[in-house]
């Protein structure tokens, strides 16, 4: 009698393998949360005991929120909060609104000048214009100093296109047909069939978006003046310049940063973005797959 043996990935794993992955998977773990820890620890310390501990806290002693108080009282910080909340919702709507009609345009067959948008749009992810270039548009524009200069240049992601324009094309045409023979127009198509079916990748492309705002400061520092940054602008001088900003609701002085300050804004500016991933990280995975794969 002939044995028949399993494929290797179907094996029981061996008991090393098993403790090297949790090793493996702890230390991971560690990397990523003793640095967050630390950078949290510090921000509630007192500043007599970060200056004691040379510089940093793992776990303070008395813990207390007056960096927190400090930058949230309505200066800078607080300014600069809402600027990114106001930016990062704006944007992140009209990115998706742009991006879901454009991607449906693009997936249906027939459409006339398809593709040479869609060659015209490949294009500028292959030779993306250069930062004077860009300033000079943004310039001749009038948008300097404005919040549009944040939103507009950055409107469309050629990634998350082809990650939607690849879901759409995966949907079955059946179902454009049956709708069609209902007497459904185009867009009551894209409302009523499409967006419904498409949640997992307009989630992952969403999340795109907005991180991508969130996260943003270099346009910030070539298009806008300092009283208008957003917070990663103001985090960077804070943290990564180790500068003082002037205070915008008085005028006056600079408003300084030291080390228990500088961590309180670098966890405002992390925290918004941990709190929504979990709610979209079951869509990850699959809004991501499918549109590369369709695509």
């Amino acid at each position: 009698m002939s044995t028949q043996t399993r494929p290797g990935w179907m094996e029981k794993p061996h008991p090393l393998t098993q403790a090297g992955k949790v090793i493996a998977l702890v230390v991971v773990v560690a990397l990523v949360c003793v640095p967050f820890l630390t950078i949290l620890s510090t921000s509630l310390a007192s500043q007599r005991e970060v200056v004691d501990n040379g510089g940093w806290v793992l776990w303070p002693q008395e813990p207390t929120f007056d960096a927190y108080r400090d930058i949230l009282e309505g200066g800078i910080v607080t300014h600069a909060l809402g600027v990114s909340i106001g930016v990062t919702a704006v944007g992140t709507a009209l990115s998706l609104l742009c991006t879901v009609f454009l991607a449906y345009a693009l997936a249906r067959p027939n459409v006339y000048g398809s593709k040479p948008v869609l060659l015209l749009v490949l294009f500028t992810f292959l030779f993306p214009p250069g930062m004077i270039p860009s300033f000079l548009v943004v310039k001749e524009l009038g948008l300097l100093d404005s919040y549009a200069s944040l939103v507009l240049p950055v409107l469309v992601n050629v990634f998350n296109l082809v990650v939607l324009r690849g879901f759409f094309q995966g949907i079955p045409e059946e179902m454009y047909e049956a709708a069609r023979l209902d007497g459904a127009s185009d867009l009551r198509i894209l409302w009523s069939i499409v967006l419904p079916l498409s949640k997992a990748a307009l989630a992952v492309v969403g999340l795109f978006y907005a991180v991508a705002y969130w996260n943003s400061w270099f346009y910030a520092s070539l298009y806008m003046e300092s009283d208008h940054w957003p917070l990663q602008q103001v985090l960077r001088t804070y943290v990564v310049a180790g500068e003082g900003l002037t205070d915008t609701t008085t005028g006056e002085g600079t408003v300084s940063a030291p080390q228990t300050v500088q961590m309180a804004v670098l966890v405002i500016a992390t925290v918004p973005i941990l709190l929504v991933y979990p709610f979209l990280q079951r869509y990850f995975t699959k809004g991501v797959l499918t549109g590369a794969i369709k695509s």
